[in-house]
């Protein structure tokens, strides 16, 4: 489908309507248009993390390159699911774009070559420690809204079972690539104090006395 953008403002939504592709206009606080809207919302923050990338490229090490290229990828495909969502059914059209089985498959390749570097959590970590570990976290909570929204989409009308498979694992590789940025940057990663304190020697000795307990009751209570 040929783009040619000519004119930015076309007051044709100052009533509160707007077309989706094939003419449809629909209210603007529609699903299908918070669905679009916040995969949109998602690629600007993706955004930020490639506009600040440069300053951090080179201490990526020899996967910088590959990393920003995966960033700029990563946001022509949200370009791609914001397309096809602004496509209700009755507007497809022949050779349009739909997000498949392959897109997904290389989110889970990507995923699986940045944990091989990484360790084992040990509490559930929370957003911050670098500047791009903090807006891919905020990319990821975008992402899982996005996911929300799809469902309550598919819910009313005909989704893509794939782009929703896409987004889910697209908040995943957002998560994987928060801990490999900040451990190729060597910056800490904020842990929940919380599960680290119930994961401490302490706690640990306190839940095999209070296991111990149990069962010595149980076994009380049949004598």
């Amino acid at each position: 489908m040929a783009i040619r953008l000519t004119r930015i403002y076309t007051r044709t939504g100052d009533k509160g309507t707007t077309a989706l592709v094939g003419g449809t206009r629909v209210p603007k606080e529609s699903t299908r248009l918070e669905a679009y809207g916040t995969v949109d919302e998602l690629n600007s923050v993706i955004g930020i993390v490639r506009t600040l990338l440069p300053q951090f490229v080179l201490k990526l090490g020899n996967d910088g390159e590959w990393y920003s290229e995966m960033l700029r990828r990563i946001q022509n495909e949200l370009f791609d699911v914001g397309s096809e969502l602004a496509t209700p059914p009755e507007g497809e059209y022949e050779g349009m774009h739909k997000m498949g089985e392959a897109e997904v498959a290389l989110l889970e390749k990507e995923m699986d070559r940045m944990e091989q570097e990484l360790e084992p959590l040990k509490s559930f970590t929370l957003p911050g420690g670098g500047q791009l570990n903090a807006f891919l976290h905020q990319a990821r909570t975008v992402c899982r809204r996005a996911e929300r929204v799809l469902w309550r989409l598919k819910r009313e009308e005909s989704v893509n079972d794939q782009l929703i498979i896409y987004v889910n694992r697209l908040s995943d590789h957002l998560f994987v690539q928060s801990r490999w940025v900040a451990r190729r940057l060597n910056e800490p990663e904020f842990l929940w104090d919380r599960g680290l304190r119930l994961d401490s020697p302490e706690v640990k000795a306190a839940r095999r006395k209070a296991a111990a307990n149990q069962i010595a009751a149980r076994r009380g209570a049949k004598s």
